[in-house]
C-alpha cells in the first residue's frame, strides 16, 4: 500500500475523526482549564497547595468539556441517548481524569517542589488520553 493509500484509510478511520475532534476539544478544555488554574496558583494557593486549584478548574472545564465532547467530539457515535446517565457517567470519567491530574500535579509540587505550571502538561496529557478511552467506551460507546 503506497503512503497516500495509508494516510487514506487512517484519515477515513471514524475512530481517527473522533480522536481529532476529541484533542481540539481537548484543547479548548484545557486552556479554559488552565485559565481557571493558573491565576488560582498565583493569587490564590501557594506554591505547595496548588492542587487546591484543581477542583475548581475542573468543575468550569468538565462542564464545557461536556458540551463540546456530546455535541462534536463523539457527535453520531453511540445510541445518540442523552439525560442524566450519561451526563453522571461523564462527570465521573471525568471525576477520574481530575483525580489522576490531581496527583500528578500533588507529586510535582509538593513533593518534587516544581512550580505550578511544571506539571501541567504532563497531568494534561494523562488525564486526555485516559478520559478519551472512558469516554469512547463508557459514555459515548
Amino acid at each position: 500500500m503506497t503512503l497516500a493509500g495509508r494516510v487514506e484509510s487512517v484519515t477515513s478511520n471514524p475512530v481517527f475523526g473522533q480522536l481529532i475532534r476529541f484533542g481540539i476539544a481537548g484543547a479548548v478544555s484545557t486552556l479554559i482549564y488552565s485559565a481557571v488554574y493558573l491565576p488560582l496558583t498565583l493569587y490564590v494557593f501557594s506554591r505547595h497547595h496548588a492542587v487546591y486549584a484543581v477542583p475548581f478548574a475542573f468543575a468550569v472545564a468538565v462542564t464545557a468539556g461536556y458540551f463540546l465532547h456530546s455535541r462534536w467530539s463523539f457527535k453520531g457515535h453511540g445510541s445518540g441517548d442523552g439525560g442524566p446517565a450519561k451526563q453522571v457517567k461523564f462527570v465521573m470519567v471525568q471525576g477520574s481524569g481530575v483525580l489522576l491530574n490531581a496527583a500528578i500535579t500533588w507529586i510535582g509540587t509538593a513533593l518534587l517542589g516544581y512550580p505550578a505550571w511544571v506539571p501541567l502538561l504532563p497531568a494534561v496529557a494523562c488525564a486526555t488520553v485516559f478520559t478519551f478511552i472512558l469516554n469512547r467506551w463508557l459514555v459515548f460507546g
